[in-house]
């Protein structure tokens, strides 16, 4: 079934998805002959400490080591997951790291044909940060609480906790709460300068709001998951180009593996290697208590913990965002698990 209605970003979606999914299920980048390796891969993701296994990947060059020299890496990065999706639909990208609701919906608008997740990348590394005086939910009345965009993975879950919470929110900001979708950039300076009294954001721009101007956590998402486990970063790809090239998304997922592997060997390492991107990326490296203390709050893993995938599409489901869908074939592990596998290491379910 297909998201609601025409609500900002979400009906931006299912307009792409109507007019551009011919086009994305194209222009893989190769010579357009199945099983030809592609002269480019396009790859997505966002400038955040929670997309470091693509920060740490770029920026060792794995995955230009696993593509071999026959084949480009592009990159290209992106705020939010609804914009990456958008990318997605209009054939810009053919792999991405994004969260789980810009994927849910990308699969519902496409009515299961426009992507498949094909790994997962982390868990965990998302608060709700607040001025100091605010201690409870109820307090939030009134205030105003950024969000990265609307209909974004931290979006769906702000509104659906205040839901639980009994607090009302509308996506054009009315409600009980006033729900500002910003860039996280925007963010930082909105929260300095006092024009939102929050924000539920991923890291490490949690970090810098608690580190630089004195927030306080009023809400770490992982103490609302069993297991302190949810999926905040994925791989997902076209499935028309995994069609056509799944020896190149295989190199891709070697070196989404070996980034992770890094990761776990050596997080200190590679904290530093993932803030050299970010100082690429924008400008600005993190300031090392930021990022040691984002770092720590995330989990990098290949498992995309395909549970809390369903969960967060209920979620969605029932703040508005979404008609209810069916996610059976979303996932496709099996190029992952055989990459395990050769490494030595546990199959990973879908389930």
């Amino acid at each position: 079934m297909n998201a609601r209605g025409p609500r900002g970003v979400v009906a931006a979606l299912a307009a792409l998805a109507l007019t551009t999914l011919t086009a994305a299920c194209g222009g893989s980048g190769g010579d357009g002959k199945p099983g030809a390796a592609p002269a480019e891969v396009r790859l997505g993701f966002f400038p955040n400490i929670t997309h470091a296994t693509a920060l740490v990947g770029v920026e060792k060059g794995l995955y230009a080591k696993h593509l071999g020299s026959g084949t480009t890496l592009k990159t290209s990065t992106f705020n939010a997951g609804p914009a990456a999706i958008e990318a997605v639909f209009s054939g810009a990208v053919d792999a991405t790291y994004v969260g789980p609701n810009p994927a849910i919906n990308a699969w519902s608008k496409s009515k299961g044909k426009a992507i498949k997740i094909v790994a997962g990348a982390a868990s965990g590394g998302v608060f709700l940060v607040v001025k100091p005086g605010i201690t409870s939910p109820e307090q939030l009345k009134g205030k105003k609480i950024a969000t990265p965009q609307l209909g974004n993975t931290q979006d769906v879950a702000l509104r659906y906790w205040l839901t639980e919470k009994g607090l009302k929110t509308d996506t054009k900001g009315g409600g009980d709460v006033h729900i500002v979708p910003q860039e996280n950039s925007q963010t930082i300076q909105t929260f300095a300068t006092g024009d939102i009294d929050g924000a539920w954001v991923p890291e490490p721009f949690a970090s810098r709001l608690i580190k630089e101007s004195g927030g306080k956590v009023l809400v770490d998402e992982r103490d609302l998951w069993p297991d302190k486990q949810f999926v905040i970063t994925h791989l997902i790809v076209r499935q028309e180009f995994l069609k056509e090239h799944p020896d190149t998304v295989r190199k891709l997922i070697e070196a989404h593996v070996e980034a992770n592997d890094l990761i776990k060997s050596d997080p200190a390492g590679s904290a530093r290697t993932a803030n050299a991107a970010l100082q690429k990326l924008t400008g600005k490296a993190l300031k090392p208590e930021v990022l040691d203390s984002a770092f720590k709050n995330i989990t990098f893993t290949d498992d995309p913990i395909a549970s809390s995938l369903v969960t967060s599409a209920e979620h969605a489901t029932k703040v508005g965002l979404l008609d209810q869908v069916d996610l059976n074939g979303i996932y496709d592990l099996k190029i992952l698990n055989e990459v395990l596998a050769a490494k030595g290491q546990s199959p990973i379910s879908d389930k």
